[in-house]
């Protein structure tokens, strides 16, 4: 893990209210909110490095069954994205989250992460700066990335959270 990630998983797990939006909207508390905001800022974290460890078992079983994968050069479905990982035509080497905002809706949640992506692509390493945009749904077995989309972005761009809805 990027002594940046880490960095940043520790000030969220900290201070976890820089990090979640609440949203009057949803049917569920603030700490309930909060909780599954810290969940899914970790299985974010998590995804990169299985990303990057090319661990293709926990990202099927991860990844939904219908998810996408919105990236600079198309889009695919998961069959498709775990096959690039496998091969390694992109290898995901270490995404660096610089900052990250978690709005939960009930069963539905969006996390935008600003990151510095290193990866390996087309026998070069390539350094990028990113806005990812995830989805994830609440299933049975836990939350399941729905979308994974990566727009490129300044490296000065910041992810503002929304004004909570009154």
């Amino acid at each position: 893990m990027g002594r940046l990630t880490f960095l940043f998983l520790a000030f969220c797990l900290i201070t976890s209210s820089a990090c979640v939006t609440p949203q009057v909207s949803s049917s569920l508390t603030a700490e309930e909110q909060a909780s599954a905001a810290k969940e899914l800022l970790q299985l974010s974290l998590d995804k990169w490095i299985w990303m990057a460890e090319k661990d293709t078992e926990k990202l099927a079983d991860f990844f939904h069954d219908r998810s996408k994968f919105v990236h600079m050069s198309g889009t695919w479905n998961k069959t498709r994205e775990l096959e690039i990982i496998e091969s390694g035509s992109i290898w995901y080497k270490q995404a660096d989250v610089h900052d990250a905002v978690v709005e939960v809706f009930d069963n539905t949640a969006v996390l935008w992460n600003r990151i510095t992506l290193v990866a390996h692509v087309r026998g070069n390493d390539v350094s990028n700066e990113f806005t990812v945009t995830e989805i994830y749904k609440k299933e049975k077995g836990g939350w399941k990335l729905l979308d994974l989309t990566f727009s490129s972005v300044r490296d000065t761009h910041k992810i503002s959270p929304n004004a909570p809805v009154e």
